[in-house]
């Protein structure tokens, strides 16, 4: 029986995929800390030999993806502004959440979001209205954590349970922060009474003085993707405003999910 050679090589494919990791862990450093990033510091965090560095840093240049300037070290290139771009012209919730949420904010002094789900944080991927007496703690752009925030929590609420228990064993303490209790009974009964109202309600928790009311947005699977959510002034909400509110955006989020379901245009105003 013949015996196969090794070469030491991994499989075509297999060091295809070690590169693309590889590069993709490059573009992770990029993590909106302002920090400069030189090769010296980057085989030092990514622990890779220089001319394996220099090798994925050559395609990532070529491809826009990284600049690099001179004293500087190197920055995200200007692809990512042009995929920017593409992403808000082309994403189906930005494109059946935009209209909604300028409906809202016409109606509603305050900012309106529309959130992602991704990779266990919330990342606001568009915002409509502005406040002229606050200022809300989300960007677009800037990923949030999922214990704080209704924009985050609305998520939480339909995240499945297997996944929900890892997340919990995670970050068990932050939970009990935010007042959602001292065990994962509790986490899942504040979680449960959310879904049964259709909206979650938090007040202060990631920008002081404001509330934020929130809601669900779910594929064509049943799987949480996001949420659309506004954030008002806490001293302009009356207990009856504030149900007129989460009405609403209950009905926006319902809208949006029923237009991602079925792959057609959400209205263009919740009523």
């Amino acid at each position: 029986m013949a015996t196969r050679k090794t070469t030491g090589q991994e499989p075509p494919g297999r060091a295809g995929r070690g590169s693309l990791e590889k590069m993709m862990e490059i573009l992770d450093l990029f993590d909106g800390r302002g920090q400069r990033w030189t090769p010296e510091n980057m085989m030092q965090r990514l622990a890779c030999p220089r001319s394996t560095l220099y090798r994925h840093l050559r395609v990532l240049l070529d491809a826009g993806l990284v600049s690099s300037l001179p004293d500087i070290g190197y920055t995200l290139g200007p692809r990512i502004a042009e995929l920017d771009y593409e992403m808000r012209s082309s994403d189906p919730l930005i494109g059946n959440g935009r209209p909604l949420l300028q409906a809202l904010v016409r109606d509603i002094p305050g900012v309106g979001l529309l959130c992602r789900y991704y990779k266990d944080r919330v990342l606001c991927i568009h915002q409509e209205g502005a406040a002229t007496d606050f200022n809300s703690g989300y960007e677009r752009g800037r990923a949030m954590p999922l214990a704080r925030g209704a924009a985050s929590r609305a998520i939480l609420a339909h995240i499945k349970l297997p996944h929900l228990r890892e997340i919990y064993e995670r970050q068990s303490k932050e939970f009990a922060q935010v007042g959602l209790g001292k065990t994962f009974a509790d986490l899942q009964e504040h979680l449960r009474q959310i879904r049964k109202q259709e909206y979650c309600v938090t007040h202060g928790e990631v920008t002081p003085g404001v509330v934020g009311i929130a809601a669900a947005v779910l594929d064509g699977q049943g799987e949480v993707i996001g949420s659309l959510s506004i954030t008002v002034a806490a001293r302009d909400v009356s207990e009856r405003r504030m149900q007129t509110i989460a009405d609403r955006v209950a009905f926006a989020a319902t809208a949006v999910t029923h237009a991602m379901r079925t792959n057609t245009r959400a209205p263009s105003r919740a009523e």
